[in-house]
């Protein structure tokens, strides 16, 4: 091999790793500054520069610097590789269908909506950026024949409405404090496991609010921490995996569904680029219960593709 062609393939091959390394940090670092969040909203896909950075290091024969890119590499797999693998538990309670939708300031077809909750069958759904308008399309939609329970704090206009729909009872619906856009949560009664705590969240998005962004996460895994018994969230945390505050939210009793099947990243914004979405800021987590199926469904005039989750109960 010519020295320039070597000399090439190991200067392409230390930035793909220096992109590596720089995702490694990303993700395990919990910052506080606005920019480096929202660059580690993508840090997934800059630690796969450390597997590139290694192959062009291996053809270059550059032994040494192979040997520290397989350093990197192994930190990556270790981070990625159990987020592609289902864990395989069992659960034998009953069966639910969870399904989460941001709907862009009200602004998505609210008929799509109620198709998918037919369909599928849906038992409970946890909608953000609810409009009273929204409320209305989805009720003259048939919504109510499908899920006639529901705890809603709708906004006239704008993003910071919240709302949950379900198929069996809601008592004890309540709005919390603290938030700059509605975050609420109810009691379902379900005719064979009892009660289950059901929360919708949705906190306001870094970039327009980032200080608020890390309190009003650390308020969620305060709330979070506080409950007992199962329990189902479903919420546009505008936050990845990638993100300390979200993995912080997962140190108790709750799981991603995500996590639980082995789906990986699951991206689910925006859905309005021509790219299609590429960063999994839409979550589902659960409390005593197991996801056995989760994918992604495509709402026309939202930004957000929706979750749908086949839950089983523990």
């Amino acid at each position: 091999m010519a020295k320039w062609m070597k000399r090439i393939l190991l200067g392409v091959g230390w930035c793909a790793l220096l992109a590596g390394a720089a995702g490694i940090v990303l993700h395990f670092v919990a910052w506080q500054q606005r920019p480096l969040v929202l660059l580690a909203s993508g840090a997934s896909y800059l630690m796969v520069g450390a597997l590139v950075g290694l192959v062009f290091f291996l053809i270059a024969r550059g032994w040494r610097s192979a040997g520290v890119a397989g350093v990197l590499v192994g930190v990556v797999l270790w981070t990625l590789v159990p987020t592609f693998v289902p864990e395989g538990r069992a659960a034998t309670g009953p069966e639910l269908t969870v399904m989460q939708s941001n709907l862009l300031f009200g602004r998505a077809d609210t008929g799509a909506v109620v198709r998918e909750v037919r369909d599928n069958r849906v038992d409970v759904l946890t909608v953000q950026e609810l409009t009273n308008a929204a409320v209305e399309k989805l009720a003259g939609s048939g919504l109510a024949a499908e899920l006639p329970y529901s705890y809603l704090r709708p906004t006239p206009d704008g993003g910071g409405g919240t709302g949950i729909y379900s198929r069996y009872p809601l008592r004890d619906g309540k709005r919390y404090d603290g938030f700059i856009l509605e975050h609420v949560s109810a009691t379902m009664e379900h005719p064979e496991r009892g009660p289950i705590a059901v929360f919708a969240f949705h906190p306001i998005p870094p970039p327009f609010g980032f200080s608020n962004w890390l309190v009003e996460m650390r308020r969620i895994r305060e709330i979070l921490d506080a409950q007992q018994g199962p329990a189902i969230v479903g919420a546009d945390f505008n936050a990845t995996r990638d993100h300390a505050a979200f993995r912080e939210l997962l140190d108790g009793r709750f799981e991603t569904a995500a996590d639980q099947v082995g789906a990986g990243l699951l991206p689910t914004f925006p859905d309005d680029w021509p790219t299609g979405p590429f960063i999994g800021i839409d979550h589902v987590l659960l409390a005593d219960a197991t996801a056995e199926d989760l994918h992604t469904l495509r709402v026309p005039g939202s930004d957000h593709r929706a979750l749908l989750a086949r839950v089983r109960l523990n």
